[in-house]
């Protein structure tokens, strides 16, 4: 897969301002409903699977299809799933801190 280019596909891809240039530029579908409930998930998630790809180790061409290959992935991940049941986002993940109950509470001096 050889395209005429001056910038790498890296460069080329964090110039792109939305998920759905990134689908295109990868020459990849997307379903629009899961972009609209899942936008920021997909993106994190295809970042997670790239992130344990050696990208140092490939030519354009391959970084290319394997960030392709991740976003297809990331995509699908949540076409029948939620954001919350596959816990892209750290928020999913860290431990909940202790609650108090309103009820608990006083005010000082009483």
């Amino acid at each position: 897969m050889t395209r005429p280019q001056t910038q790498s596909v890296l460069d080329q891809m964090h110039a792109l301002s939305s998920a759905e240039e990134i689908f295109t530029f990868l020459l990849l579908p997307y379903d629009q409903a899961v972009l609209n409930r899942a936008r920021l998930h997909v993106m994190k998630r295809m970042g997670d699977y790239l992130s344990k790809v050696d990208l140092t180790a490939l030519d354009d061409d391959g970084v290319y299809l394997e960030a392709r290959k991740a976003l297809k992935q990331a995509h699908a991940d949540f076409v029948d799933s939620t954001p919350r049941a596959q816990k892209a986002l750290k928020i999913y993940t860290q431990p909940r801190g202790n609650i108090v109950p309103i009820a608990g509470l006083q005010l000082a001096g009483k």
